[in-house]
């Protein structure tokens, strides 16, 4: 019931939080400010159209393998698979990504605060999590659920109310105009250069298919009643996170096509300041009315709550059943393991919301870690539902492959220079920027690479070219030393004394 609702959640329900937790505070923050960089635009939005065909090909591929075998966590078929010890080295990425994007989550809704109610960050970050952390200890996924529904009609109904008086402000250029003319700045609809058609075609992949790897995701899905239901839920949820971002991106074409100096807010431009992430709460509070930037404000932070219950709850989830139940206590009684999902959920909370402070750094961690699971478990999840001949050993082999590669490429935004150098890779300022679908690439070298030492590592073994002494995975099916079937039956039908005589 905590973690996958009875699986018997309603199909409307179903749909509300599914599309509840891709549609964060985030994604409609994120979703403005690119839209409104003079060096990025419209073009350069990937998160609605990559999320929305995430999840159709969530939908269509890995609802039935997943349902199927009434598994509970994402972290199921790789324990079923690897084993419980790579399951457990498995569960250290995603781990990271929820925590990471929890407290990125808190972070952006206290910088929204600070700017609209001119509150401490502090404490609307300490508020916010305190709500969360509550209601998701109480009622798990029914509570997580039931807010999301909530919390997605103030989100419809808070922006859309904010949209008419941010274009018919006196301040605001015609949004059909600046599209396509420069006018404050260059148009908002963008343009994708042939430089970096490569960097895009990666993130676009990274958007669609690392979207998938998620406990967020598959806990809406493994909670439906049925499986035609959860496919319904994935299909619908994707029409709904692309329908949800066109507030943010008109919200940021109005920025891109105001005058600035004409508003309160006055110059320089947000952008001239640095402050282009805060575009959608700067233009809600300096082109509506106060009366109406609040209620904008609800629908930022309605947002942030739909995704940052989420977040805790499928970590809270993960660790009580595939670390807690299967690995430090097999034998815990169904209370012992709520209570431990219980209790991860206000630790792993509590940790989010001391990183939420260093928002700068936390939001760098969290794509670092999201691009981890892209590379390390989207393979892994693809070959324990659609490979099951593969192994430990190909798994182990492509975890490091795949750690080893994306670490190697470096990472700007924490600098960490590139050991790797893809080609394109150009030094701009001072920092390396690999234009290569680095990314991507180390996908398919570790999915390569584990079904390749899979193979390898069981045709050693069954063919004696290894002693099946060293199989430690046991991937043979037969233990280390054999014992002909024969004097097995023997040992049976004796006595206890003769038996322990016979072992001697």
């Amino acid at each position: 019931m905590a973690m996958v609702g009875g699986r018997n959640i309603h199909v409307f329900i179903g749909l509300f939080t599914a599309t509840a937790t891709w549609v964060g505070g985030a994604y409609i923050n994120s979703t403005a400010e690119i839209v409104y960089l003079p060096s990025k635009g419209l073009l350069w939005v990937q998160a609605p159209v990559g999320f929305a065909l995430s999840l159709v090909i969530g939908g269509f591929f890995f609802v039935n393998p997943m349902r199927s075998k009434n598994y509970v966590t994402v972290m199921d078929p790789l324990q079923e698979t690897y084993g419980n010890m790579m399951g457990t080295l498995l569960f250290i990425p995603p781990l990271l990504g929820e925590v990471f994007w929890f407290a990125a989550i808190l972070a952006s809704l206290g910088a929204t605060m600070r700017v609209i109610l001119d509150i401490g960050g502090s404490l609307a970050i300490t508020i916010s999590a305190c709500t969360v952390i509550l209601y998701t200890l109480l009622g798990g996924l029914y509570s997580v659920a039931y807010t999301d529904v909530i919390q997605m009609v103030f989100i419809t109904l808070s922006l859309w109310i904010c949209i008419p008086f941010a274009l018919v402000n006196s301040a605001t250029e015609s949004i059909y105009y600046t599209a396509t003319h420069q006018s404050y700045q260059d148009p908002w609809i963008g343009k994708i250069e042939k430089q970096y058609l490569g960097r895009w075609l990666d993130d676009f992949f990274y958007l669609v298919l690392g979207s998938i790897p998620w406990q967020t995701y598959f806990q809406r899905v493994l909670s439906a009643a049925s499986t035609g239901q959860a496919r319904l839920i994935s299909y619908l949820s994707g029409l709904g996170c692309f329908a949800m971002a066109i507030p943010s991106v008109l919200i940021g074409a109005v920025a891109a096509s105001t005058d600035w100096n004409q508003t309160s807010y006055g110059l320089p431009s947000p952008f001239e300041r640095g402050e282009s992430t805060m575009i959608l709460p700067l233009v809600l509070q300096h082109l509506c009315p106060a009366y109406i930037s609040i209620t904008g404000l609800g629908a930022i932070a309605a947002a942030a709550m739909s995704s940052a219950d989420s977040a805790l709850l499928s970590t809270g989830s993960m660790f009580a059943h595939n670390i807690y139940r299967k690995i430090l206590r097999k034998k815990a009684s169904e209370t012992e393991v709520l209570w431990a999902m219980r209790t991860s959920m206000l630790v792993f909370g509590a940790g989010a919301a001391g990183l939420a402070f260093y928002s700068s750094s936390v939001y760098d961690l969290w794509f670092l870690s999201g691009e981890l699971v892209y590379a390390l478990l989207f393979p892994q999840l693809c070959c324990a539902l659609f490979a099951p001949s593969t192994n430990t050993y190909g798994s182990a082999a492509g975890f490091l492959v795949g750690l080893l590669l994306r670490l190697l490429a470096g990472e700007p935004a924490l600098s960490i220079p590139p050991v790797i150098r893809y080609p394109a890779c150009s030094l701009v300022n001072g920092t390396y920027s690999q234009l290569f679908p680095f990314k991507t690439f180390t996908v398919l070298l570790t999915l390569g690479t584990i079904l390749a030492v899979s193979h390898l590592a069981k045709a050693l073994f069954q063919n004696n070219l290894l002693p099946r002494s060293w199989d430690v995975c046991n991937i043979t099916g037969g233990t280390a030393i054999l014992v002909p079937l024969q004097q097995v039956e023997k040992q049976e039908r004796l006595p206890a004394t003769a038996l322990e005589e016979n072992q001697d």
